[in-house]
């Protein structure tokens, strides 16, 4: 996991950052502060891998912070103030968060982090071992059991997966969907989007082009993968 701090003086932003790093499953959240200086406190006794800092503080800004550490941890910049990039830059950061800061491109700086972290440990990416039950995923040092009778659909997200489960929460896993689709029979699941692989088991509901899982939950099915899905509808087909 990647321990992580949170830097910034309105209570409101500091909430939404911490939110989302914690339903990040690839970090966790180690505290939060509204000010640099006790954050400065808080590094002295303490190891974090990445920081999320606002530029725009009293006392002392973000971007005087990073540069007072000594071994600064890794950091993503956050602002209401475009001009501030480059200067953020300069500092080594791993990426620059404009307010207000949506999920998605939070996630792709955390991505970019962790890949950066990843990197410098040395680590390599996800490992999978499978049979026609079950996959074992080992990933951020654990090794984890996903029965495929549990699997939704997974989800592609740049270099990850999301990997959508029945009753649990979603499991993040380095690696692509090339590779994962060779772990998966094609009995049971298949790729119907670019982004997107879905348990044939698990469908119910097919809508205007679109899998219908739940109530607001919505899968496109590309041009590309509509050829195949619509053959296995069509042998499935009760007339």
């Amino acid at each position: 996991m990647i321990r992580c701090i949170a830097i910034d003086d309105e209570p409101l932003a500091l909430k939404q950052i911490a939110s989302y790093i914690e339903k990040t499953p690839f970090l966790v959240l180690e505290n939060q502060f509204e000010s640099a200086l006790q954050a400065i406190s808080f590094l002295e006794d303490n190891e974090v891998d990445l920081m999320f800092v606002d530029i725009n503080m009293p006392d002392l800004n973000g971007m005087d912070f990073v540069k007072s550490l000594t071994n600064p941890p890794k950091v993503i910049f956050t602002t209401a103030y475009s001009e501030y990039a480059i200067e953020g830059f300069r500092v080594d950061a791993i990426d620059y968060l404009l307010k207000p800061i949506g999920y998605s491109d939070f996630l792709k700086a955390a991505v970019k982090a962790k890949d950066r972290i990843q990197v410098q440990a040395g680590e390599q990416t996800t490992e999978v071992h499978s049979n026609d039950k079950f996959l074992f995923i080992k990933s951020e040092y654990k090794i984890l059991r996903i029965n495929l009778a549990d699997i939704k659909y997974i989800e592609g997200m740049r270099e990850y997966l999301r990997i959508h489960l029945q009753t649990e929460k979603p499991i993040m896993a380095l690696m692509s969907m090339k590779k994962m689709e060779g772990f998966l029979s094609s009995d049971h699941f298949m790729r119907v989007h670019r982004s997107y692989i879905v348990n044939l088991d698990k469908i119910s509901v097919v809508e205007r082009n679109r899998i219908v899982f739940d109530k607001n939950i919505y899968i496109p099915i590309s041009e590309q993968y509509k050829p195949k899905f619509q053959k296995y509808l069509d042998d499935n087909f009760l007339v």
